[in-house]
C-alpha cells in the first residue's frame, strides 16, 4: 500500500540525467529552432503539420512505437522540405523508436510530445533534463503525483514548457473573451460554472488480438499495466481519427479529461486558479450518473460537471449575480444579450495577446513572451480531471486540500493520486 509519504515522495523533485544539454534553453530571436516529436498519431501529425509550415523551426527527428508513422512522419517533413531546394531532395530527419535516442540527438532544441496520456510525464522530464524546451497534449498528466514531480523538473531545468490547452489562444477567442468578461465582472460575482464534457474512464476490457508487425506493443504499454494488444488502442500503421485508448483509465481519464483538460482549465483560468484547485468533491446522488459531480472552492464558487439548466448548454456556462456567459469553441453569447455588446472600458483586465499556440510557446523560447499555460497550469488542469474520476470512482464526498495536494484524512482516497509505474518502466525514478 502507498503512503501519506510515499505520495510526497514521488512530488519531491528529482535529480537530473546524464542526458546532455546542447545548447542554450533560451534561443535568440533569429535562430532557427530544431525540433523533435515523441508520438506522430493523429494529434501528432496534426502538430507536425503545423510546424512544417514555419520557416524559424526545422524539424530533424521523430518517434513512433509504430514503425509505419515514424517511416510516413520522416517522408512527410522531408517531402516538404525538399520542395525548398533547387535539387528538389532533402535528406536527414531521423526516425526513433525509443524517444530516449531523440533526445540524445545534438543541436536538438526543443520537443513536440503526443502520446496517449500514460507517456506524457516521462518523457517530459527526461526532456527537462537534457534541457529541451517542450511542447505537450493535454491532459498534461495520468494521476496527480506525477504531475508535481513533472512541474518540478521543469522549474530545475528552466526550459519553456508550453501544454497543449489551444483554447487559451486558438477557437476565434471566444474563451478568451469570455476570461476577460468574467475578470472584469461583467456577470458580477460568478456563483456557478457548468462544464459539458463526456463520462469519466472506464478500466480496459478490449479482447486481445495479434500486434501486427512494426508495432513496439510493449513499449506503446509502457508504465501502464501489462495486458494483450488491441487496434482500438494501437490502430495499425498510420490512422486519421483519434484512438480510444482514452475512455480506459490505464491510458487516460476517459472524455471527461480529454475535453474536460480543455474545458475546465478555461473555467481555472477565469476563476483566477490557475495555480489551485477545489476544495470539495461531491458525486452525484444516483450511483448510476455518469453526470453531476459537484466542485466547490473555497470561496464558495460551485464547479458542476455536464449538468445544464434547459437549453442552456455550452462548453463552459459561467453563471453570476448579473447574467450569464455561456461560451463553446462555436461561439459566445450572454444573458442578458446586451452584456455582450457592450465594449469593456479602457483600464480592463485582458488575458496576454495570442492567437496561436505554437507561436506562444516559440515566442516564450526566444524571450519575446509569456506562456499561456505553463506546466503549473496544465498540472492544476488536468488534475481536476482526476479528483473528477476519484469522484465517480469513489461515489463518496471528498475534501481536498489544492496546496498540499493530497485529500484531507483520507488514505485510502490518496491511493488514487499516483499509479506506480509498471516493473522496468520506470525511467525517471528520483536519483
Amino acid at each position: 500500500m502507498l503512503t501519506r509519504r510515499h505520495l510526497l515522495q514521488s512530488a519531491a523533485l528529482a535529480a537530473c540525467s546524464s542526458l546532455p544539454f546542447t545548447r542554450s534553453v533560451q534561443a535568440a530571436a533569429n535562430e532557427r529552432l530544431t525540433l523533435g516529436f515523441i508520438g506522430v498519431g493523429t494529434m501528432g501529425r496534426s502538430h507536425l503539420n503545423g510546424f512544417l509550415g514555419r520557416g524559424d523551426v526545422e524539424v530533424v527527428a521523430i518517434c513512433d512505437v509504430v514503425a509505419e508513422r515514424t517511416r510516413s512522419a520522416v517522408e512527410m517533413v522531408e517531402g516538404r522540405y525538399a520542395e525548398r531546394k533547387k535539387s528538389g531532395e532533402f535528406r536527414g530527419v531521423q526516425g526513433f523508436v525509443d524517444f530516449r535516442e531523440l533526445l540524445a540527438s545534438p543541436g536538438l532544441d526543443a520537443v513536440v510530445i503526443a502520446t496517449p496520456d500514460h507517456w506524457h510525464v516521462q518523457p517530459a522530464i527526461l526532456a527537462a533534463r537534457a534541457g529541451k524546451h517542450i511542447y505537450c497534449e493535454k491532459p498534461l498528466t495520468h494521476h496527480i503525483a506525477e504531475g508535481r514531480q513533472l512541474v518540478n523538473e521543469v522549474a530545475q531545468a528552466k526550459i519553456q514548457f508550453q501544454t497543449g490547452s489551444q483554447q487559451r489562444s486558438e477557437f476565434g477567442g471566444h474563451f478568451r473573451r469570455a476570461v476577460e468578461l468574467i475578470w472584469n465582472g461583467r456577470i458580477g460575482k460568478v456563483l456557478r460554472v457548468r462544464i459539458g464534457v463526456g463520462a469519466a474512464a472506464k478500466p480496459c476490457d478490449l479482447p486481445a488480438q495479434e500486434a501486427p508487425p512494426g508495432t513496439d506493443w510493449e513499449r506503446w504499454l509502457g508504465p501502464a499495466p501489462a495486458r494483450p494488444y488491441n487496434e482500438v488502442l494501437c490502430p495499425k500503421g498510420v490512422h486519421g481519427h483519434y484512438p480510444a485508448w482514452r475512455n480506459y483509465q490505464e491510458y487516460a481519464g476517459g472524455g471527461l479529461a480529454d475535453m474536460g483538460a480543455h474545458h475546465f482549465d478555461i473555467a481555472q483560468w477565469a476563476l483566477e486558479m490557475d495555480a489551485s484547485g477545489p476544495v470539495l468533491i461531491v458525486p452525484p446522488e444516483n450511483p448510476q450518473a455518469d453526470a453531476g459531480l459537484r466542485f466547490r472552492y473555497a470561496n464558495g464558487i460551485e464547479m458542476i460537471h455536464n449538468e445544464f439548466e434547459g437549453d442552456r448548454k455550452a462548453d463552459c456556462v459561467f453563471e453570476g449575480t448579473e447574467g450569464m456567459i455561456l461560451v463553446s469553441r462555436s461561439g459566445i453569447r450572454t444573458l442578458p444579450e446586451q452584456l455582450l455588446d457592450q465594449p469593456l472600458p479602457d483600464n480592463a483586465r485582458r488575458v496576454p495577446e495570442s492567437n496561436n499556440h505554437h507561436q506562444n510557446w516559440l515566442d516564450a523560447i526566444r524571450g519575446k513572451g509569456t506562456l499561456l499555460c505553463p506546466a503549473e497550469v496544465g498540472h492544476r488542469s488536468a488534475s481536476i480531471c482526476h479528483l473528477a474520476n476519484i469522484g465517480y470512482r469513489l461515489r463518496r464526498p471528498l475534501q481536498w486540500n489544492p496546496a498540499r495536494e493530497l485529500f484531507i484524512q483520507d488514505p485510502d482516497a490518496d491511493q488514487h493520486l499516483v499509479r506506480a509505474p509498471r516493473e522496468g518502466w520506470n525511467l525517471v525514478a528520483a536519483k
